[in-house]
């Protein structure tokens, strides 16, 4: 199965069981980018937020218009730092930024759940390596990698390009497809 990307200078489409590395500053605009990822040729998305919030990922997608009604949320942060958490059937939970074991389970679980065509946005692999460290980023990135082939779904994955030197970014590039690079005055170079 085909997935439409309606990223400009990345390919029209990309198979299913593409993994795609957002490589950005850190100050760059990344929200277009994810939205556009999710609301093209989508039946059901999950995005897995180790920098933000179930709420604030849901006033992300409605500022830029995404159907609510087939996002899923995974929240990393609100039971670590004590936060309330909104109930409901389209967010869930882990008990910290650094649970990856938890994180790749209710990534495999939403993928065998889901029908038709899913999606993946991981933001931010960048955060995750922060909290847990490189090696265990670059393990759940790779485990995310081998999901989506096995469900024929496809994962845009947020890394920042200030915070990591170039051999981890080698690493990060390594488990994926395709790389889109994100300059800082929002032009996009695609690698395929």
């Amino acid at each position: 199965m085909d997935y439409r990307l309606a990223i400009d200078g990345a390919p029209e489409t990309v198979p299913g069981g593409t993994a795609v590395l957002l490589l950005h500053p850190s100050i760059g605009e990344t929200d277009r980018i994810d939205t556009d990822f999710l609301k093209t040729d989508t039946d059901a998305f999950l995005v897995i937020s180790t920098r933000t919030t179930a709420r604030e990922v849901m006033q992300k997608l409605d500022h830029y218009d995404v159907d609510e009604t087939r996002a899923q949320i995974l929240d990393t942060l609100s039971v670590d730092r004590g936060y309330s958490r909104r109930s409901g059937n389209n967010v869930r939970y882990v008990s910290s930024p650094d649970d990856v074991e938890g994180i790749c389970t209710v990534t495999e679980e939403f993928l065998a759940e889901q029908e038709g065509k899913r999606r993946v946005s991981f933001d931010s692999i960048t955060e995750l390596a922060y909290y847990a460290d490189e090696d265990r980023a670059v393990d759940a990135l790779e485990r995310m990698a081998r999901l989506l082939e096995a469900y024929d779904a496809v994962g845009l994955f947020h890394v920042s390009t200030e915070v990591h030197d170039e051999e981890t970014i080698e690493r990060f590039r390594a488990c994926c497809d395709g790389v889109l690079d994100l300059h800082e005055d929002g032009s996009v170079d695609a690698d395929f």
